[in-house]
């Protein structure tokens, strides 16, 4: 028998141009002599549909866009994601499943059993647990199928009760197909590896994995689907942050692959590939070509713009330089060479006369009171309404440049410098920008030399550093990964040897500064536990603040 695995950047809700690429692939299978095409979790709706599931509406075109693909499957069969109605009057009122398609019908549906309600998973909000396991019987084999979750339960500390592999094991099936829908985040292909290893060895038997690949959001797909033999040994990869396509004969998989070399990036490779991809595929689905971002000189912006540039195309990334009376002549002269380095345009806006305006306005009010906070962040809000004008006036998106370490404990300016329509790398710690910056310099110098050199500054006031208001970023970041990541608490971070007010003072700022990140626009996910959606604090609280 032979399986191809079709790896697809699909778009929530947008059926037709799902079912396209999926009756395609179908094609492009039978073409390739394959029996049967495997397709991801959800490939109908998407992943993560979220609360569309609650509309009876998407649930109707998801069962009419699945009897649409179904005659397409003759001489074929094919495994495709699905939110299907339960039939059950008890219990939630949708099955999260797969719809094995063959002469030309839906066949039999299989529900996923391990529902993750944790991080940015919200599955048990909308989807019954499956119940009832039984294999798929075609050209004489029979295959335990799976979605997702449902092979994770083979990890040292088990989330459930529950093993869905297991149960099918009594049916003695001859592999295992798992549909999925896996996001991204830096340490994510390892550990999705090792559960896979995991299963193939423990059940002895050939495991084909097929992942989502491209953006939804904030969640990026890397892809990586894979084959395994009945060792554990990955037999064959297909492509990271692209769609692919491949075959695979189900006779040949035990076999040794020479052929077969491991797909290896390093952290900082994948980290901003994945952002490239999110960057793209947020203004592709939204229908958006251009970008529009502030130019600061500083290491953020020139970060941002360049991963928009490999994006977008550097014609579509307009640089706006907004200097103050504030701005050193090094900021202005870097962020130009920036722009010229790769052929981006730029304008240059003086923020002076808006920023004057403001003060005489304000003044009445203001009176004689010293020069503090408040006029700084009327230079920043200056900028916000100056290229949110330019982007409602051309039809850009704002791309927000805050880095994690600033969100994290509150650098930044709400309706100033937090403007956007997304932030490209508000879940990048300061440290990992400056080895952003290098790797996008690795083959010829793109971003200058002094942008990364010189010490950070929001140049807000005279001599103003970032150090002036934070510790070092290699000692902030850590203890915000150790907060923020591994959830760890004060008496756990001040034992690794850190200040004791010190720690006491960030973790203050992490929580009192949560108003702030409710404000922000959707931060491509990149790490274990990004800003967002998978991390679910209150605004008002007490702990720790």
């Amino acid at each position: 028998m032979k399986i191809a695995l079709a790896q697809i950047n699909y778009h929530i809700g947008n059926f037709a141009n799902n079912a396209s690429k999926i009756i395609e692939s179908i094609g492009e299978a039978k073409q390739a002599g394959a029996d049967l095409v495997v397709f991801a979790e959800l490939a109908i709706s998407g992943y993560p549909p979220r609360d569309f599931l609650e509309f009876d509406d998407f649930i109707s075109q998801c069962a009419v866009t699945i009897e649409e693909i179904a005659p397409h499957c003759k001489n074929i069969a094919a495994i495709v994601g699905i939110p299907t109605k339960n039939p059950n009057k008890k219990g939630k009122p949708l099955h999260n499943s797969a719809a094995f398609l063959s002469e030309g019908k839906v066949q039999h549906f299989t529900h996923k059993t391990l529902l993750p309600n944790y991080d940015i998973f919200d599955e048990y909000r909308y989807f019954e647990p499956n119940r009832v396991f039984n294999v798929i019987e075609f050209k004489g084999y029979k295959i335990a199928l799976t979605i997702c979750e449902d092979l994770w339960n083979v990890q040292d500390n088990p989330l459930y009760n529950i093993n869905p592999a297991d149960e099918l094991m009594g049916q003695n099936p001859d592999l295992l197909i798992n549909i999925a829908a896996s996001p991204f985040n830096y340490q994510q292909t390892d550990i999705r590896t090792e559960v896979l290893k995991r299963n193939a060895k423990q059940y002895k038997l050939p495991l084909f994995y097929v992942n989502h690949v491209g953006a939804q959001t904030e969640l990026l797909f890397d892809g990586g689907s894979l084959v395994m033999n009945n060792q554990g040994e990955i037999v064959s990869e297909l492509k990271y942050f692209e769609e692919d396509f491949q075959v695979f004969d189900l006779e040949e998989i035990n076999k040794p692959n020479p052929d077969y070399k491991q797909v290896v990036f390093s952290e900082i490779e994948a980290i901003h590939d994945a952002l490239v991809m999110g960057i793209k595929n947020y203004f592709d689905k939204l229908g958006f070509k251009k970008a529009i971002l502030g130019s600061s000189g500083g290491i953020d912006s020139a970060v941002t713009a360049a991963l928009a540039a490999d994006a977008l195309g550097n014609e579509n990334v307009l640089n706006v330089l907004m200097p103050s009376r504030f701005s050193s002549d090094h900021s202005v002269n870097d962020a130009i060479q920036l722009a010229e380095n790769l052929a981006m345009p730029y304008e240059t806006i003086t923020i002076e006369r808006g920023f004057k305006a403001f003060e005489e306005m304000l003044n009445p009010i203001f009176k004689n009171l010293p020069f503090n906070i408040a006029e700084e962040n009327l230079q920043a809000r200056t900028r916000g309404v100056l290229l949110m004008a330019l982007s409602n006036k051309f039809g850009y998106i704002l791309l927000n440049t805050s880095n994690k370490s600033e969100a994290a404990v509150g650098y930044g300016t709400l309706y100033g410098d937090m403007n956007g329509g997304l932030s490209v790398i508000g879940d990048v710690y300061k440290t990992q920008v400056f080895e952003l910056a290098r790797y996008i310099n690795r083959d010829k110098e793109i971003i200058p030399e002094n942008i990364i050199t010189k010490p950070p500054s929001a140049e807000l006031r005279p001599d103003q550093k970032d150090s002036d208001s934070l510790p070092d970023y290699e000692i902030l970041d850590e203890i915000l990964y150790q907060y923020i990541e591994l959830r760890q608490g004060p008496k756990e971070i001040i034992a690794m040897g850190f200040d004791e007010n010190l720690v006491k003072r960030i973790l203050k700022l992490v929580n009192l500064n949560e108003y702030k990140r409710y404000q922000t626009p959707p931060m491509l996910r990149v790490s274990t536990k990004a800003f967002g959606m998978g991390r679910r604090m209150p605004i008002v609280a007490k702990y720790l603040a």
